[in-house]
C-alpha cells in the first residue's frame, strides 16, 4: 500500500524499514471523488496530498474573475499551498480541486512535525523535495514570460504526456496562460508539422 510513497520520497535520502514505518504510520490514506474541492481561497490550508491516484488542479482566481490554472498534479506528484497557509500561517489565495477520481496520502503540519521528530531524515526529504519545488517554479515562470504558446505547449506535452487526455482542453489553455481559441490554433499548427 506504501510502496509507491516510499519510492517516491527515496529518490533523495536512504531510510531503514523503521524510519518508513514511522513515516506510514503517520499518513492518512484519503479517496476524494471528481470535481471535488479540496481547499478554497480565504481557507487555511491544513494539508500536504500526495497523489496516488487521479488528476488535481490548483488554481486561483484573478481580479477579472478567471481561473488561473498554476499546476496540475497527478500520480506521484504532491500539492498543497505551502507557501501561504501552512509556512505564513494565512488564509490561502488558491483553489485545489480534484478533476478525476483520486487517491491520496495526506498530512498535517503536526503530523510533518511528529515525523521529523522522530525520523528526524525526512527533514532533509522534504527540504530536497521544496527545492524542486522552487525550482520547477521558477522554470515555469521563466518559460510563461520567454517562451511562444507553440514552445510552451511542446513543453506541456512533454513534461505530461498523458495529461492532454486526461483534462479539458480549456484547463490547458489556462495553464498555459492561453485562450483557448488559440490552444486550439496551436494545436492545429502542430499537427500540420
Amino acid at each position: 500500500m506504501y510502496s509507491q510513497i516510499n519510492k517516491n520520497i527515496s529518490r533523495y535520502v536512504t531510510f531503514d524499514a523503521n524510519e518508513l514505518e514511522v513515516f506510514n504510520s503517520l499518513l492518512e490514506y484519503k479517496a476524494v471523488p471528481k470535481k471535488t474541492i479540496m481547499l478554497q481561497e480565504d481557507e487555511m490550508c491544513s494539508f500536504e496530498a500526495f497523489v496516488i491516484k487521479g488528476c488535481v488542479r490548483k488554481y486561483y482566481i484573478d481580479a477579472n474573475g478567471f481561473e488561473v490554472i498554476l499546476q496540475f498534479a497527478i500520480e506521484n506528484a504532491w500539492v498543497s499551498d505551502i507557501s501561504f497557509s501552512i509556512y505564513e500561517d494565512k488564509p490561502s489565495r488558491v483553489y485545489i480541486e480534484t478533476l478525476e477520481d483520486c487517491e491520496f496520502f495526506l498530512f498535517s503540519p503536526e503530523t510533518k512535525e511528529e515525523l521529523f521528530t522522530k525520523a528526524p531524515k525526512f527533514e532533509r526529504a522534504f527540504r530536497i523535495l521544496m527545492q524542486r519545488s522552487l525550482a520547477v517554479t521558477q522554470d515555469r515562470l521563466f518559460n510563461t514570460i520567454s517562451k511562444s504558446a507553440t514552445e510552451k505547449y511542446l513543453e506541456f506535452l512533454e513534461h505530461y504526456p498523458t495529461l492532454s487526455q486526461r483534462v479539458a482542453q480549456h484547463y490547458i489553455a489556462s495553464y498555459l496562460g492561453i485562450s483557448a481559441e488559440f490552444l486550439s490554433k496551436v494545436r492545429t499548427k502542430i499537427a500540420k508539422l
